[in-house]
Parts: C-alpha cells; structure tokens; sequence
C-alpha cells in the first residue's frame, strides 16, 4: 500500500490539484559539482495522472535532476519528495513507489520478455505471476510474451522496460527519453500507451528531445537551462497564439496590408513569418496580426472594406519546438518569455 501523503502547504496552483494530490515534489533542488552548478533552485510540485514534460538543452542539468528523484545521487541542497516523503531521508520507504525508465532499458537478449520481468521481479523480492502478465497486457506485448527479447523491435524493447517500471505498481513513473531511438509507429506505441498510465492514475515525468511528441501527450512543461527554470506552463499557454491570427494574402499585397495593420491600435506587432501555419503556395505571404475586439470576423472585415481581401484567416498556434529554441536560445543572459502566457523566471547565466 502507498504510503499517506504528507500534509502540506496550501494547494499548489501550478499542479492544479491541491497539495494531497502532490506526488512529486522539487524544493530548492541544487547540485553542485566543485564550482559547477548543474541545478541551481529547481523547484516544482506535479500531481496526481499530471504527464509533465522535463525540457531543456543538453546539459541543462535534467539527467541530473532525475538522478537526484531516484536516489542515485545526493543533492547539495534542497530535497524531493515523493508522496510527502524527502527521498534523501527516507528513500528505501518511498522509492518502491517510483517505476524509472532511463534511456534504453538492461534487456537480457536471450531470454524471453516474460523472463526478463521474472528475472527483475526477482531481484526485486519476487513479483506474482499475476502481476507479470498484467503488465505485459499493459504494454500490449502479452502475444510476444513467450519470444526472446533478441527478436523485439526497439518499440517493443522499450514497452518492455515500461513493463519492468510497473513491476512494483508504481504511483510515479520517471522516463528519461522514452522514445529515443524510435521509429513513427514506436512512437505512437509509447504515446498510446503514456496516456493509457495517466488515464489509469499513474503520475509520468518524462524528459525527451522529442518536442512534438512531448507537445502531443503533456498537458505541462518546465524548461530549465543551465541548471535552472525558465519557464513552467501548460503545453497551451507556451503555444497559443495568444488572440493572434494568420492572415494569408499574396506577396504582392502582404507588405502593404502589413503597413496598414501596424498603423491600427491593436496591430502594432504585426509581422510577417514563415513557420507553424504557413502555406505551401510559394506565391503567398503569412502575416501575423492581433485583431480588432480579438475577433477574426472583425478582422476580415476591415482587410476587406480596406482592399485586402485575405486567402484565409485561421488563429495562430507556436509549434512547442519553436518556443523552445526561442527560450533557450541564450541563457548567458537573463531569459524572457515575450506574451506566451507562461509563468517564467528571469535568470541570470551561471559562471562557469
């Protein structure tokens, strides 16, 4: 059984879930390494069926960070806790309760996927039968249950290591770049099934490269770069057009009606912009545009009583990779996010 859950402050908003329905929680997470500092007051709090995306660029601090979640490594400061309970002090109580999947899984080759969980089972203090076989119904390789693993698709192998981190019915699951390595259909494979864990209660942060597929399965992200957090916010927020559009026209006119939209109140920021949205037809331009009274039918209407009727006009939406790249473009100065709706912090680069 679960441990209770530690009463707490009061809710936390950035989990949308009040605080007993916390189950991991980051607190002033710091580690230092001699006069580097890999995480640097990484604090955040992910709830109960959250999927929360961990981004950030290489060396950012994320390997790190999971490490400390586990247990594998000590931090200079601060604490996680998991279920109420700091890992540092009471680790062999909580951690039972964390299923990890780092990278690609320690797969024995020659033997069969349904004894490479019995083996781990073992190790583990002995796993039911029972308990085997719905796991693998979990991760839809019961019908491979009998072949060598030497045989499996990478998909397949990394089902299988998510089988493994369910082994001890874990309330957290910590990935760590689920879907490195696989091809389209793995992919969904994984994204299928992620949520198929969240819809059945289980709480997954996952750390991955992969931003459409992370765009796709979270519903909230924290990115840190150099250690630290730039921005936590759900996936909408970070991409919503914030009441802007795309308004398409041709070349021949784009640059006109964008003089004539920068001239208006609400359109100062108008621009035009290849990217998320845009048109094949090489013979268009995109502008990007709030409106009048933030309505697209008011819009249409003043392009069109001025002389610019529009091909379409469709709300604008920022690709998740986009806004990353934008936020973590350069983190030797402080960081800002410009009208994404997020919550953000103004950081200044670590010296290294």
């Amino acid at each position: 059984m679960a441990p209770s859950v530690a009463p707490g402050r009061s809710g936390d908003t950035r989990t949308g879930a009040p605080d007993a329905e916390v189950v991991l929680r980051l607190r002033g997470l710091t580690k230092r390494y001699g006069e580097r500092l890999a995480v640097n007051n990484l604090s955040l709090a992910v709830g109960r069926g959250e999927i929360v995306g961990f981004l950030g660029p290489n060396g950012a601090g994320k390997t790190t960070t999971i490490r400390m979640c586990l247990g594998l490594i000590a931090p200079t400061a601060g604490s996680v806790e998991i279920l109420g309970r700091d890992v540092a002090l009471e680790g062999a109580a909580v951690l039972p309760h964390v299923g990890a999947l780092v990278e690609q899984p320690a797969l024995y080759p020659y033997m069969s996927g349904r004894d490479n969980l019995r083996a781990i089972g073992a190790a583990l203090g002995g796993v039911a039968p029972a308990r085997l076989d719905a796991v693998l119904d979990v991760v839809d390789l019961r019908s491979r249950a009998r072949d060598r693993v030497r045989t499996y698709s990478l998909g397949m192998k990394q089902r299988l290591g998510v089988a493994i981190a369910l082994l001890q019915d874990p309330d957290l699951l910590i990935l760590d770049e689920p879907t490195n390595g696989l091809d389209p259909a793995g992919m969904v494979e994984m994204r299928d099934l992620l949520r198929r864990l969240a819809a059945a209660g289980k709480t997954i942060f996952v750390s991955s490269h992969v931003l459409g597929e992370i765009q796709q399965i979270c519903t909230r992200v924290a990115i840190i770069a150099r250690g630290r957090l730039i921005t936590e916010s759900t996936v909408a927020a970070l991409t919503g057009g914030q009441g802007k559009f795309v308004v398409t026209l041709t070349h021949a006119r784009a640059q006109a009606a964008l003089a004539l939209l920068r001239a208006q109140p609400w359109g100062p920021d108008a621009r035009i912009e290849a990217g998320p949205g845009a048109h094949a037809d090489t013979q268009t331009s995109q502008i990007i545009t709030s409106a009048p009274n933030g309505q697209s039918a008011d819009l249409n209407v003043f392009l069109v009583q001025a002389g610019f009727a529009p091909g379409a006009i469709t709300p604008y939406a920022q690709d998740l990779e986009a806004v990353f790249l934008r936020l973590t473009e350069d983190t030797s100065d402080d960081v800002t996010t410009a009208a994404t709706g997020a919550t953000t912090h103004r950081t200044m680069g670590d010296k290294r």
